[in-house]
């Protein structure tokens, strides 16, 4: 296994809108820029996409809409809660804002 990369713009963007949100710490997964909501992962910058955590038939009824693939890190195995975003430009990412919220609101109910 080779090191694990990051494209540097995708943090940029998420840091841009999820760190203003007071319940969200960043942090790391396998030295790759991640965020948390009290010690639960709900996102992280994996390669040139992010993964979410979301319920796992929620994950499931997204695979397979544009620039949502399971979500498969490291080539292991498929995560059933989480899916894989991807955008050809960091900025798109914007656009994927109410996911994250439903990943925030979800991960938030398993942090208590």
């Amino acid at each position: 296994m080779g090191s694990l990369t990051f494209q540097p713009a995708i943090k940029d963007v998420l840091d841009a809108m999820l760190l203003p949100v007071s319940i969200i710490t960043p942090g790391k997964m396998f030295g790759l820029p991640a965020y948390f909501i009290g010690r639960k992962l709900f996102a992280c910058v994996y390669e040139d996409s992010v993964g979410l955590k979301l319920p796992a038939d929620r994950a499931a009824s997204l695979i397979g809409q544009a620039g949502i693939t399971p979500f498969v890190p490291m080539g292991r195995r498929q995560m059933k809660a989480w899916v894989q975003l991807s955008h050809a430009h960091p900025s798109d990412f914007r656009a994927d804002m109410p996911l994250f919220e439903e990943a925030i609101a979800f991960v938030a109910t398993l942090a208590q």
